[in-house]
């Protein structure tokens, strides 16, 4: 079965998997330090120690690492601060062998009188093979990458700027790099290929979780998880294993560009389920780049509207008929194809009424020579030639690959005093391949232990933030799989959605990125009883 990899939490991994890089020394630090101001402030008391080793490393070589540092930031009017660490942690086996050292970035907020009461979120990206980078310097960290108030402004190097709409002032915030990923790595004779599988890494996030929990002394704090696009898969099997394994109720879970049930975004023969909950997202772009016609130009919400209904009902019907659908059926549900995508009745009729998502994105702008973005379709970019089916790159992914992994590299050592000279992975190919366990012959789908999870856990509530230009996990199919998880009334209403005018990261826009912290304030309140 051919198997999807969600870079950045997406569907279009363009990175091509990579050699094996040779692990250089590590650093060592412990920083004190007080940002004071957007400019930041002057270091003190910095005390470094360094470790280094010549030759190959060993199991023995490898140690855990941590760098403490001071600051504070203004949100909402109100200052905060607070305690960075960026570290590894090592997970080990029963026996005290040494299996991977993770690498984290931890925000605690100072002046709390009981941290153990304090909410604290674990986060997370996907990829496969993507470090936590983008939703830490993306929306919920103290910083942020600045791509201007649409998020468009692809011009390198981005500055890093204060968030302001950082998610601190609702709960402490840690960001895991699954190994492989960041500067997260398998011990030296240690297979990587054991957490490179759904339930592997699931089992070493968990892991570190517990550990991070007991060291920190935050078993009684309300606990949440927050994954964007593969990570909302991981987040989805965490909360269920939590709870088996290690006995660990979480209060909240926030999914981000979610897919739970891969069966809604594979394009394979057979499957005409994602040509249906493409459809409105297809729609949303093609309204973005004014190809509708004039009366569907005027109102997004009213036109969706109307694309979801034709998909829900004739659409899904003719699909489901395939090459028993009459000559008269076909003809009108090519019309309404072309009229809610913006492409030629001709080129619908050609794609037999099923288009592709390689295919829309490289058709919708042909005549302009141009390809519209995967992960956030509002981008477009320019290939070789206007040929073909298949754009050569994803401009929206082109566009952000730069910027944050500038950024994060810079952030790390400059401001958060971790050294190390290891390639910090931002997006990485030797994950792959990817083991889907126990998916031989049906699809992945993690929606059922999310179902278990809640109905053991009346507590845990569920928060999903959707984009609507977002062409790698949409927003109809997020809809579909919660509306097909057999829920009661009264899990559902633990159930609650953000919708957004932006892409797979819509936070990288400005005004989904403030309505998305807004929407969070009302989930955390909701989760907490507050």
């Amino acid at each position: 079965m051919n198997r999807l990899s969600l870079c950045c939490a997406a569907l279009f991994f363009a990175c091509a998997p990579l050699a094996a890089r040779t692990q250089q020394p590590e650093t060592k630090s412990e920083t004190s330090a007080r940002k004071a101001g957007e400019n930041g402030g002057e270091q003190a008391g910095k005390d470094e120690k360094t470790e280094k080793h010549d030759g190959a490393r060993t199991a023995d070589d490898v140690r855990e690492t941590l760098s403490v540092t001071q600051h504070s930031i203004l949100i909402g009017g109100e200052t905060i601060r607070y305690t960075a660490k960026a570290g590894t942690l090592l997970l080990r086996e029963e026996d005290g062998k040494k299996q991977a050292s993770v690498f984290y970035v931890a925000y605690t907020r100072d002046g709390v009188a009981d941290p153990a009461t304090r909410p604290i979120t674990f986060s997370f990206n996907g990829g496969p093979g993507s470090s936590s980078v983008w939703l830490h310097l993306g929306v919920l960290g103290p910083r942020r990458v600045d791509m201007g108030p649409e998020g468009l402004d692809a011009t390198p190097p981005c500055k890093l700027v204060d968030n302001d709409a950082s998610w601190l002032d609702l709960t402490d915030l840690v960001f895991i790099d699954p190994v492989t990923t960041g500067y997260s790595r398998a011990v030296p004779g240690e297979s990587d290929a054991a957490f490179h599988g759904v339930e592997g890494d699931v089992q070493s996030v968990a892991e570190f979780i517990r550990l991070y929990t007991t060291r920190e002394r935050r078993w009684t704090s309300p606990k949440f998880l927050a994954g964007e696009s593969y990570g909302t898969t991981r987040a989805a099997a965490l909360s269920s294993y939590l709870q088996q394994r290690e006995g660990m109720f979480l209060n909240g879970i926030v999914l981000i560009s979610a897919i739970l049930n891969f069966q809604t975004a594979e394009f394979d023969t057979g499957n005409d389920q994602p040509y249906e909950l493409f459809l409105p997202t297809y729609c949303a772009t093609a309204f973005y780049h004014k190809k509708l016609a004039p009366d569907l130009q005027r109102d997004l919400a009213s036109t969706l509207a109307q694309c979801q209904a034709f998909a829900e009902s004739e659409y899904a019907l003719a699909l489901r008929k395939g090459s028993s659908l009459a000559d008269g059926e076909r003809d009108a549900i090519a019309t309404k194809l072309a009229r809610f995508t913006g492409l030629s009745k001709e080129y619908v009729e050609r794609t037999n009424l099923r288009i592709e998502i390689s295919r829309f994105c490289k058709e919708l702008e042909r005549s302009e020579r141009k390809t519209v973005g995967r992960l956030d379709s509002r981008f477009e970019g320019v290939d070789r030639d206007a040929a073909g089916d298949t754009p050569e790159s994803d401009p929206s992914m082109n566009a952000i690959q730069g910027p944050y992994t500038a950024a994060q590299n810079q952030y790390l050592r400059a401001e958060l005093g971790y050294e190390s000279d290891l390639v910090y992975e931002i997006l990485t190919g030797r994950v792959h391949p990817w083991r889907f366990d126990g998916t031989e012959n049906r699809y992945l789908d993690v929606a059922e232990r999310l179902r278990t999870a809640m109905t053991a856990n009346p507590a845990l509530r569920v928060f999903v933030a959707c984009g609507y230009y977002d062409l790698a996990t949409p927003f109809a199919a997020a809809h579909y799989t919660f509306d097909h998880m057999g829920m009661e009334r009264e899990l559902r209403e633990r159930i609650t959605f953000g919708h957004y005018a932006a892409g797979h990261m819509m936070y990288i826009q400005g005004p989904s990125r403030v309505q998305l912290k807004q929407d969070a304030k009302a989930f955390y309140s909701a989760a907490l009883g507050r």
